[in-house]
């Protein structure tokens, strides 16, 4: 089972998109478990993640959180993926940066 973090300020807005992710996955048959935190969390949560995916708006702190959590790719979801909620694309870019 794969752990995909997602990240932001505060954890709230990647909430619907989490779950827009976690729908694609089951859709696609993939077994992960996907969770929603603020970025703050990076050094405790993203360690034992699979994944780590940021929010837009927290982009800039991507240099800390690779620092904070060696070893796990870190991506920046695109803002159009991010606007429109879209869990498929979301998906596809934590399954590249996991190398699936």
């Amino acid at each position: 089972m794969k752990n995909i973090v997602l990240m932001c300020a505060g954890g709230m807005s990647t909430s619907i998109i989490m779950k827009n992710i976690k729908k694609a996955a089951d859709a696609e048959g993939l077994e992960c478990e996907v969770s929603a935190h603020a970025v703050n969390e990076a050094a405790t949560i993203g360690r034992n993640a699979d994944c780590i995916l940021l929010g837009p708006q927290v982009g800039y702190a991507k240099d800390e959180v690779c620092a904070a959590c060696p070893g796990v790719p870190v991506g920046v979801i695109p803002m159009t993926t991010y606007g429109m909620m879209d869990g498929v694309k979301a998906l596809a870019q934590a399954k590249e940066l996991m190398g699936l």
